[in-house]
């Protein structure tokens, strides 16, 4: 999975695995996250972010092996809270966690 963002330079592109993402509800997901230290910095000036992820998994359109996704949305970093002891459980390295907030997801394959 990447995540670009972009604060007041060119954009930045980070990734982590799939299997990291959490769902919660409709459009909140939550990454943790060990480093992402620049892309906290992008956080602080310019929320937006854009998610891709894919797998080879699940079915895509028209019968295609795997399915991919892109995720537009807004960005913060928890370092406490509810969202933020439950991911810690489950994820002891993260320093903090990212929580996107999805305002539109297409699927791209």
């Amino acid at each position: 999975m990447s995540i670009t963002t972009w604060g007041n330079d060119e954009p930045h592109v980070n990734c982590t695995w799939n299997s990291y993402l959490v769902t919660k509800g409709e459009n909140i997901l939550l990454i943790p996250a060990a480093g992402m230290r620049s892309t906290e910095q992008d956080i602080a000036v310019n929320d937006k972010v854009i998610l891709t992820l894919a797998t080879r998994e699940v079915e895509g359109f028209n019968g295609y092996h795997g399915t991919g996704f892109r995720i537009n949305g807004t960005a913060k970093f928890l370092t406490e809270g509810e969202y933020f002891d439950e991911m810690k459980a489950k994820f002891p390295f993260l320093r903090s966690v990212l929580q996107i907030t999805v305002n539109n997801l297409k699927q791209l394959l």
